[in-house]
């Protein structure tokens, strides 16, 4: 393992990555940016804009909802919207338009590390509304016609039934803009999504462009993001990256699961990441995938150094909130608060503060795989060594040294 180590070390000094010219990222995507104004309205906290509309009022507007099709928690929802989304088209010049909005922040990851259990408190803040659905994948995954990636190529989910995600809290917006409700305080409400998988997963390229022998993706899920937002701001919520691999493990795989077989499993991984390491750059390895399809853990996803430094090459570190789910878990209050105040909401009320601090944590350990009980002494050493470097650099990146996680469990 030192020997490994230290080639970790050393290539962990690379330059950073220079982000694509704004015109390739609008090449790349030109619905996308046809779609969607470069500036939002000014009286509103969220970026939303008013859209043409062109449909046929007699028909669903929503019928072809690509995550209505595919869920079926939504009707109820779908079914409110359909209903009374004549009454929100806006007459202006002889054209209708409707009031579109996109999410005002985003928790972007990672797996296992408490974004459930965040979402869920957050929606008990009168100012934040979250879309339709907790994670829709749709920057990583949906938008380029997969769902799961094993299941291949199914179809495009458009950027239009991306939005529709958030056409419940346009209706409250618009309402207050129209002064039709009395409550000009929707107007300071804000959007938010939570995908676990937008800070991390760039497979799409690999497989869109699977001719190419590119060694990274040529485009981030964030150069999307920082072109049609550069005011967006990001949420990320971290774990020990030991101990999240180990949840990760026994969250995802179904069966036969035992701190042996993890073991094994993380040694695998390993050597097949040192494999790379010696035809690769680390940061190629890190968005490998094949390597990422072919280890049976996903070690990867806890080298969080890599992929926040890719963050920042277009976000400022001021956009950019970084949590550790031992700080969450430990200090919720103080740690909400954070939240609140990097969003500029303001606080809840004592009866409010209290149901959001009385609620219990989401996604614990299911009984069964809490009777396996924790990962190998040896496992845990191991992963410890190994990750070592990267967490150095983390909390040398992010000032603040909590963010090496030197303490064992």
């Amino acid at each position: 393992m030192k020997p490994l180590v230290h080639i970790i070390d050393s290539r962990l000094e690379y330059t950073l990555r220079t982000p694509p010219k704004l015109e390739d990222v609008f090449e790349a995507d030109s619905h996308l940016f046809s779609r969607i104004p470069r500036h939002f309205l000014p009286s509103i906290k969220s970026p939303c804009w008013w859209e043409r509309f062109s449909g046929d009022l007699n028909s669903d507007p929503y019928r072809k909802n690509h995550f209505r099709l595919s869920s079926k928690s939504f009707k109820t929802v779908y079914e409110h919207l359909k209903s009374s989304f004549q009454q929100h088209l806006l007459p202006r010049d002889g054209s209708l338009f409707r009031l579109r909005c996109l999410p005002f922040f985003y928790i972007i990851g990672q797996p296992k590390c408490g974004t459930t259990d965040l979402f869920h408190r957050l929606l008990l803040h009168p100012d934040i509304k979250f879309n339709t659905m907790k994670e829709p994948h749709w920057w990583t995954r949906k938008r380029f016609g997969y769902i799961r990636f094993k299941d291949g190529f199914r179809e495009n989910f458009s950027v239009e039934d991306y939005l529709d995600l958030f056409d419940l809290e346009a209706h409250k917006i618009q309402e207050s803009l129209s002064g039709n409700s009395g409550d000009h305080h929707a107007l300071q409400l804000i959007t938010g999504e939570a995908s676990a998988s937008t800070m991390w997963d760039n497979q799409a390229w690999s497989y869109l462009h699977s001719a190419d022998e590119e060694a990274e993706p040529p485009f981030l899920t964030q150069d999307f993001i920082h072109a049609i937002q550069p005011d967006a701001r990001i949420i990320i919520m971290l774990r020990d990256p030991v101990e999240r691999l180990y949840s990760d493990y026994l969250y995802f795989k179904v069966a036969n699961k035992s701190a042996e077989d993890f073991h094994l499993k993380v040694l695998e991984s390993i050597h097949l990441f040192q494999s790379c390491l010696t035809m690769r750059s680390l940061r190629s390895c890190v968005y490998n995938t094949s390597l990422s399809n072919a280890m049976p853990v996903r070690l990867h996803l806890g080298m969080y150094i890599v992929f926040i430094l890719d963050w920042l090459t277009v976000f400022h570190q001021d956009q950019i909130l970084v949590l550790r789910l031992e700080d969450y878990a430990a200090n919720l209050k103080t740690t909400i608060k954070t939240v609140f105040d990097f969003l500029s909401v303001g606080p809840l009320s004592e009866q409010a503060e209290a149901a959001l601090t009385k609620r219990p944590m989401l996604n614990r350990r299911r009984a069964a795989d809490r009777n396996l009980g924790p990962m190998l002494p040896t496992t845990r050493n191991l992963l410890r060594e190994f990750h070592q470097p990267f967490n150095r650099k983390l909390a040398s990146a992010l000032h603040n040294k909590a963010f090496f996680w030197t303490s064992s469990p």
